[in-house]
């Protein structure tokens, strides 16, 4: 087991939530578990340079001594479309600078998780797509569904692009947005139905994020 790659149904539905939540299950079990977020948008101007409050998070769980630019090889300033925002800065995604960095972690950790960037059909470039990072890396996929109006037909349709794009769905994974979702166990019920993988578990509506809490709701991997 090298890592596992973290996608979303779209932006804003708990990835970073997760990806958090499963390192910590994994490190309780005596793993030694990193975290990457290769390319983030909205990132903030520091003193040390562009900073993604996710990266820095996921950065703070792996291990604090760790070079930024490993966890977060390509931070862009403006909250838009990565190729879009690399465009602007005048920068070329490269799939292979990250995948050096990938490297790197494996050498001293057991996992790597790698968060993704908005949904599954994200641009990386004129002829680059998120699937393309994914496939390079050699990861299986655990997908985020964020548990709102219109949910399961994000789901069904990150999921047939995933296997669409040559990429493997390990498991998924839900996160309920929306404290007064209407028929939440018939969604689930629909998902599980439709979706060729395991549930690995479901985070609750949090008004904010608790480590221990999410952590205890998910299935340990490897």
């Amino acid at each position: 087991m090298s890592g596992y790659f973290i996608t979303g149904t779209d932006t804003g539905v708990g990835k970073t939530w997760a990806t958090l939540a499963l390192m910590k299950a994994m490190q309780n079990k005596g793993k030694v578990v990193a975290g990457m977020k290769p390319v983030a948008c909205g990132c903030k101007e520091t003193r040390d340079g562009l900073r993604n409050d996710d990266a820095v998070k996921i950065l703070k769980q792996t291990n604090q001594s760790l070079d930024y630019k490993t966890v977060n090889p390509y931070a862009f300033e403006p909250a838009i479309a990565p190729h879009i925002a690399a465009e602007q800065a005048g920068v070329m995604i490269d799939i292979e600078k990250i995948a050096g960095e990938f490297d790197k972690l494996l050498k001293d950790y057991d996992c790597v998780l790698v968060e993704g960037i908005g949904g599954w059909c994200v641009p990386l470039g004129d002829k680059t797509m998120l699937a393309d990072l994914v496939n390079r890396l050699d990861l299986e996929v655990i997908l985020i569904v964020g548990l709102r109006l219109g949910c399961i037909n994000h789901a069904l349709s990150t999921d047939r692009a995933i296997r669409a794009d040559g990429a493997r769905l390990h498991g998924w994974v839900t996160s309920q947005l929306d404290p007064d979702y209407v028929c939440l166990k018939a969604t689930m019920t629909t998902l599980q139905m439709r979706i060729n993988a395991p549930l690995l578990g479901s985070l609750p509506y949090m008004e904010s994020f608790d480590l221990k809490v999410a952590s205890s709701q998910l299935q340990i991997l490897g």
